[in-house]
């Protein structure tokens, strides 16, 4: 420890004489590391240099068919750099023993891991959290989520997604913050300052690794890992911002993305890595291939395992994710002149540089505390918070005739086959929740009801009709039971237990491997087999209730014609169940708004609010209009539209008020109305602004969200709500892809959502 302590004073001595002044403590920072990093390289061999850039399953817990071999062996050897899905201090302390202990040079192992929405303690799934529109709240359950991995051994997440989607086939759509890039750009800056805090090296941050980069949310057909094509102008102004986001946020490492980009796999693709992300944008972290994302781009068409690799290293992917293509071509590729060792030792170096900032040379166990395993994971305020993270999440869809909140009286008939399953609770990608503990909706209800109510359940259905479909929808512990007798027989008993009851609450949707990660669908409505019995619970006359449980979008338009009310529950973590207690029966007043647009069909997809005209638009309140830009037998418009959601109570929105007619470059407008809680509850509004530039040099969206405040009144009480409007929120990128404001004429709308808007305009001078 002396040893190191001088080296560390001479190193920042020797970064003062040499710049000749005082250094900057971040300066002084990057010195030590320059030089620390210079001497460790100097020693390595450049076996051991590719060994750094090997990524390799543990083996507990993988997302691909691929699972790391040997892997002791090569620890020891050096031909490892990091692992992932290795988890409790005790398996990583000894794993980085190996590491340290007996490899030449003993340089620590990064250990990875999926924490996606949580750890242990899960919170809703993404596409959930984005629907609170609350970016403290989101940044708080990515700080819980880092103090938990961290205390079980993990200083590395795949986490956040920031992928923009329009397409709700696509299952991974769950995994992200929905389809507007100024709502996932907030999202994705506070997640990584949630993961990351002020100071990488305290031994309760982790990394984060900001993912798929790039426009992997735009595959085509909805169909996960496939081909993406877009436009620059489309690149530039709608999809990369949250990527931007994040890494403007200091996120230390980027996730390649299965995707081809005009033609090259993104792992693979040079103007993607080096001349955007390094060159444009100054990104100085480290870029890590997705799992087997070099290898497959055999199968994209680009050659052997050699090949691909090399051609990987080169356009700047420094770490290779389980093909071990690196560990066992670059060699050979260096020698044949097809790399250089300047290729090498750069992605070598931003991997050291990742174990430098995360404290690892300091103290490689560091995060291997069994103390901190014992006492700060699955805490009682880690859980208070899920469940609030959760009702925060719910979307109120539809309440007729104010069918909801229930009271907490009578007989409660839970029908549905997602009513009695714990296991589909915390959502998809909860890799490391214990899908035992988390209570089934029945129990989550019949807690919070307490004795007050009688709450009773029957199937009504299975999941799906066919058992081969059932079984891929339920994989990783996720099962639901079938019930295999005919499908009359079983909705016959749900019939007859829901004669004695007051209300009836149907659990339906998807179970939660029906959305995430090779989980696309072509329909997306409620499974078939379910829809039948939702009918014949709504013959029976008595109110019902549709929970649903969902990882997309869905196509509801019966549903929304025919079911009283509709809360839409998505998959909501550890305390899903209980949070959506408390909302059924009011005890908290939901007030998510969807970070998604709900389509009539899926015939309308891709359908979002941010489109641009056409030259033939459907004119104002008309469905339908022969030679406009419209459909023979479906309105144009969503059945919800994007920052949608209801309450309990009502609001009511004034006109909008500019501070003035007009905003000059380098100043500001102010735009304001006043809200009002108009019903007899206090309840929470999320207050959206939007803007549209009506003249561009070239075509511009029908509307753009550029800010959103969530405020709480209680009943009767109204108050204004400001937003100030720069030049900056009205730059975009034009066809020469400049980030420019364009004088003109701008209408700026505020409202609830992104249809029920109150407007007017400015001009930009």
């Amino acid at each position: 420890m002396k040893r190191a302590l001088t080296f560390w004073c001479l190193t920042a001595l020797t970064a003062t004489i040499v710049y000749g002044q005082a250094q900057k403590p971040a300066d002084i920072e990057q010195a030590k590391m320059k030089s620390y990093i210079d001497r460790l390289m100097a020693k390595m061999t450049v076996d051991e240099k590719l060994g750094q850039l090997n990524l390799v399953t543990g083996g507990e817990a993988t997302t691909g068919s691929v699972v790391s071999t040997n892997v002791e062996a090569k620890i020891k050897n050096g031909q490892i750099g990091g692992i992932f899905s290795l988890t409790t201090p005790q398996k990583i302390r000894k794993t980085q023993e190996i590491a340290v202990n007996n490899s030449r040079l003993h340089i620590p192992l990064i250990f990875g891991q999926d924490v996606i929405h949580g750890y242990k303690t899960s919170f809703p799934i993404p596409l959930a959290l984005a629907s609170s529109w609350d970016m403290p709240l989101i940044e708080r359950t990515a700080r819980v989520a880092a103090v938990e991995a961290s205390a079980d051994g993990i200083n590395w997440t795949f986490s956040p997604m920031v992928d923009i989607a329009r397409d709700p086939r696509w299952g991974r759509i769950a995994e992200g913050s929905g389809e507007d890039p100024y709502l996932g750009s907030e999202i994705a800056k506070v997640m990584v300052h949630g993961y990351q805090g002020d100071d990488l090296k305290k031994a309760n941050t982790i990394m984060a690794c900001v993912k798929h980069f790039a426009l992997y949310g735009a595959g085509e057909g909805g169909r996960d890992y496939n081909t993406t094509d877009m436009s620059l102008n489309r690149m530039y102004n709608e999809y990369l911002p949250p990527y931007k986001a994040a890494l403007d946020a200091g996120a230390g490492s980027v996730m390649a993305s299965f995707n081809d980009i005009n033609g090259t796999p993104a792992t693979a693709n040079k103007w993607l890595l080096k001349d955007l992300l390094r060159n444009q944008w100054g990104f100085k972290g480290f870029v890590v291939s997705d799992y087997t994302g070099v290898s497959e781009m055999i199968d994209h068409g680009l050659g052997d395992l050699q090949q691909v690799s090399g051609l990987a290293l080169k356009a700047g992917t420094d770490m290779d994710m389980v093909s071990e293509g690196f560990l066992t071509t670059l060699k050979k590729s260096l020698a044949q002149g097809k790399v250089s060792i300047n290729d090498i030792n750069t992605s070598c170096r931003l991997i050291l540089e990742a174990k430098y900032k995360l404290g690892l040379f300091d103290d490689p166990y560091k995060y291997c505390s069994e103390e901190r395993a014992k006492n700060e994971i699955l805490t009682p305020e880690h859980l208070k918070l899920a469940r609030e993270a959760a009702t925060q999440s719910f979307v109120l869809l539809k309440n007729l005739n104010n069918t909801l909140p229930l009271k907490k009286a009578g007989i409660i008939a839970v029908v549905g086959p997602l009513g009695n399953t714990r296991a589909n609770m915390p959502g998809t990608w909860a890799v490391n929740a214990d899908l035992s503990t988390p209570p089934s909706l029945i129990e989550g209800l019949k807690a919070v009801a307490g004795d007050k109510a009688t709450i009773t359940y029957s199937l009504g259905s299975n999941l799906l009709g066919d058992a081969t479909e059932q079984k891929n929808a339920t994989m990783f512990g996720r099962e639901i039971p079938r019930d295999n007798r005919p499908e009359q027989a079983i909705i016959d008993d749900a019939i007859k237990s829901t004669e004695k009851a007051d209300v009836i609450v149907a659990a339906l949707g998807e179970a939660s491997e029906m959305s995430g990660e090779a989980s696309s669908r072509t329909n997306i409505e409620i499974p078939a087999v379910q829809q039948r019995l939702l009918s014949a619970l709504l013959k029976t006359g008595k109110p019902v209730v549709l929970v649903l449980f969902t990882g997309r979008p869905l196509a509801l338009k019966s549903e929304n014609d025919q079911v009283p009310a509709i809360l839409n529950v998505w998959f909501g973590g550890s305390q899903a169940t209980l949070a959506i207690a408390d909302v059924l029966f009011g005890d908290v007043n939901p007030s998510g708004k969807l970070p998604v647009t709900f389509p009539q069909n899926v015939g309308q997809i891709p359908i979002f609010y941010s489109h641009k005209n056409t030259g033939r638009p459907l004119p104002d309140g008309a469905w339908f209009s022969k030679f406009k830009s419209n459909y023979l037998d479906v309105s144009n418009e969503p059945l919800y539209p994007f920052g949608y959601g209801l309450s309990y109570t009502t609001f009511s929105y004034s006109g909008v008020k500019l501070s003035g007619p007009a905003l000059k470059a380098g100043g500001s407008i102010t735009a304001s109305v006043t809200v009002t809680n108009t019903g007899n509850v206090e309840g929470k509004e999320i207050v959206q602004l939007y803007t549209r530039d009506l003249v561009g040099s070239i075509t511009r969206p029908v509307k753009e969200l550029k800010g959103f405040k969530k405020i709480s009144l209680k009943p009767g009480e109204s108050k204004e709500v400001n937003f100030t409007i720069t030049e900056k929120d009205l730059k975009f990128y034009n066809a020469e892809l400049k980030f420019v404001a364009e004088p003109g004429e701008f209408k700026v709308f505020i409202g609830p959502n992104s249809r029920d808007i109150k407007e007017s305009h400015f001009t930009l001078k």
